[in-house]
Formats: structure tokens, C-alpha cells, sequence
């Protein structure tokens, strides 16, 4: 089978990496500093489908490339399903990971309800074509940071049927059950059935 190249619309490096992890080695993936694409793509939908779509087309229309681009929120159900599609920028624009795990687990001080999802979307634009893939990970938050691994909430969250949270796991390990994990195997299966 030729090398399928693929850009995917990230600058994130730990994305990047568990992505690279999963995906076979007939794919060739690049970053968007590997087509020179260095302006920060806005998020300015109000799901995270809508800017797992914006960004791929961004991608698509402005660099003449296949490309794929995903979403990821983390959806708490005591908070309307809060941060969601602000999980990157919760506690403010000039922010980081600590900053946002602090900020929800204060709004989640009074709650005895700690059931969450991650749910991440990829929108793949192929050949002129735009596909979807979804991928959900339920499971809770849990009060005190547990673990080294991973980044974004993983510390605080432990995927349903298990006792470590994400940041106790291998990349292995999550990548079997996390959400991104899920929306990429079914990336990865579409891909493998086409001909192309």
C-alpha cells in the first residue's frame, strides 16, 4: 500500500505523539509546522464538532491538503456539561492545565454528582470529502491530582471501570480506552478500507 500522507491540524505535541503512537505505518503524518502553518486557526464554534470542522477546512482550503483535525472537551454533568468546548481555555485565555483542574474542581466543591465525559470529534477532509468520527470516554473527577502522565485533565479523571485515572496510565494504556483512542481507531478503520 503507498505511504497515505496526512496533515493533522494540531500544534499540540503530546496529541501529536499519541496520535503518531496509534496509527500504522503506512500513514505519513505531518504537523502544521510541516506545511508552515504557523497562525493559530480560531475556535470560534459553539460545539466541538463545529471547530473540529472549522479547523479541518481552514487546513484543507488555505494549504490545498488532505487533512484531519479533532475536538476534545471534557463534559461534566453537575455543570451543564461545562467546561466542554472552553476545556482548553476554562479558567481564562492566558491559561494552562493546572489553572483549568483548579477552576472545576472548585465548581465541582458542593457536588456530590462527579460523572463526566471526554468526548472528542475528528473531521477528516479527504479527496474533496468531509467525514466524522466520534469518540466518548464517560467515567468521573475525582478530587486531589493523581498520576504523571498525559496532560490536560487526566489527572483528575477516572474512566469508568477502572481505578487509576488517565494520568496513572501508560500511553498505551489509554490509548485503548480514551476517547481520542475510540474516534481514531474509527479513522484509522475508514482509512484502511479505502482504496486509495
Amino acid at each position: 500500500m503507498n505511504k497515505i500522507e496526512l496533515v493533522f491540524a494540531t500544534n499540540n505535541q503530546n496529541k501529536l505523539k499519541e496520535v503518531k503512537a496509534m496509527l500504522p505505518d503506512f500513514f505519513e503524518i505531518k504537523s502544521l509546522s510541516d506545511i508552515n502553518c504557523f497562525e493559530e486557526i480560531p475556535e470560534t464554534e459553539a460545539t466541538i464538532e463545529g471547530n473540529a470542522i472549522l479547523k479541518a477546512n481552514y487546513v484543507s482550503n488555505n494549504y490545498n491538503v488532505n487533512c484531519f483535525a479533532d475536538d476534545t472537551g471534557l463534559e461534566v454533568e453537575s455543570l451543564d456539561g461545562e467546561p466542554g468546548v472552553y476545556s482548553a481555555r476554562y479558567a481564562g485565555l492566558d491559561t494552562n492545565a493546572m489553572k483549568n483542574i483548579e477552576k472545576l474542581l472548585f465548581n465541582l466543591k458542593e457536588k456530590t454528582n462527579r460523572k463526566a465525559q471526554f468526548k472528542t470529534i475528528i473531521a477528516l477532509n479527504l479527496g474533496g470529502k468531509q467525514f466524522l468520527f466520534k469518540g466518548i470516554c464517560k467515567g468521573s473527577i475525582i478530587d486531589q491530582l493523581r498520576g504523571t502522565e498525559g496532560f490536560g485533565y487526566d489527572p483528575v479523571f477516572i474512566p469508568t471501570g477502572f481505578d487509576k485515572t488517565f494520568a496513572e496510565m501508560s500511553l498505551d494504556e489509554k490509548s485503548n480506552i480514551s476517547h481520542r483512542g475510540i474516534a481514531f481507531k474509527q479513522l484509522i478503520d475508514f482509512l484502511k478500507n479505502l482504496s486509495i
